[in-house]
């Protein structure tokens, strides 16, 4: 098997691509011959130790995969050769061509989604299920702000709130992330490189402001978005893709009661696994019958692995990005 090998929390280019025997498949476990791993912005920061969380050394990185089975433990059930399969399964263990992993992680792929879409939904949909059901408590016909749209955590949240009955309102840099966050539901976009997001976002939800907003990217684009906000406002802190954690003023926070709530659904996942199993459940079952919509994601060569988490941390990724076997 081939996979990708981190030896030192280093940059990117540092990453190795190595032959290595395949792992025994044991009881409670499943062989997957591995056709498409989700690429996160996350993963970019776990292999250069930028991570709060640190694998221990060497591994290999990735925690989103899907393919086939192509062996099954003894004792298993639920799963036979060939079956069509995805797991979300941490930090680490999917930049490979083949894994093998506990088979209560493994969750069968809908007829309706491609092995790419099943590899790459998991953290970006779960996060905004998790930010937007559990979180916020959010009502329909509510306003919602979503920056950062176009990316793969900003479309999950987009497509979440459009089937949740919330207004959404996307706001990213680049025509082509804009058409893509209505094609998922965005009822209006906001073009975060010219417009004022602020004055915009208030604008378009009838002047009083937004009910929610979702902030994957921090910075200073926080800040203008927690002014967007009405009274007993709610901003979601989801994550800090610009590099730079806001400094939310908290006068404005005071002045109009409005609210800030993290959503950290890694850490709870790993505290709740089985609140977190049935929230992944209904997921699943809400794609299976066509109420979410996982974009399609770009697939990159095993190979150029570097490459693809260069261009996530750049942010310079439309949709989502699957690292795929090279073709020999």
């Amino acid at each position: 098997m081939r996979a990708v090998l981190c030896t030192e929390f280093a940059p990117l280019d540092h990453l190795q691509i190595v032959d290595r025997d395949p792992a025994p498949c044991g009881p409670g476990q499943v062989r997957i011959d591995v056709t498409a791993a989700g690429v996160n912005f996350v993963d970019g920061l776990i292999v250069q130790g930028l991570y709060q969380v640190k694998p221990r050394l060497p591994f290999v990185p990735g925690g989103e995969i899907a393919g086939t089975v192509s062996e099954v433990g003894s004792d298993v059930a639920g799963f036979a050769v060939g079956d069509r399969v995805f797991v979300s399964s941490g930090l680490a263990g999917g930049f490979a061509t083949e894994a093998v992993v506990d088979a209560r992680s493994v969750l069968h792929t809908p007829d309706n989604m491609s092995d790419g879409q099943a590899a790459t939904f998991a953290q970006s949909y779960m996060t905004a299920v998790f930010a937007l059901r559990s979180r916020a408590n959010a009502r329909p016909g509510q306003w919602l702000l979503v920056l950062g749209a176009g990316g793969g955590v900003g479309l999950g949240a987009v497509d979440v709130g459009q089937a949740m009955g919330l207004r959404v309102i996307a706001a990213a840099s680049t025509a082509d992330k804009r058409r893509v966050a209505v094609e998922h539901g965005a009822a209006f976009v906001i073009d975060s490189s010219s417009e004022d997001v602020k004055v915009r976002a208030r604008e378009i939800a009838d002047g009083d402001g937004v009910d929610l907003v979702y902030d994957p990217v921090g910075g200073t684009a926080g800040e203008q978005a927690l002014r967007a906000l009405r009274d007993d406002g709610q901003f979601l802190v989801i994550g800090f893709a610009s590099g730079q954690i806001p400094k939310l003023p908290a006068n404005q926070v005071l002045l109009r009661n409005r609210r800030v709530t993290g959503v950290e659904w890694g850490g709870w996942a790993i505290k709740f696994p089985a609140e977190n199993r049935a929230l992944l459940d209904s997921v699943v079952a809400d794609i299976a019958r066509g109420a979410l919509h996982p974009v399609e994601p770009t697939g990159v060569p095993l190979s150029r692995v570097a490459d693809a988490l260069r261009s996530q941390l750049e942010r310079g990724v439309t949709g989502k990005t699957a690292l795929v076997p090279d073709v020999s």
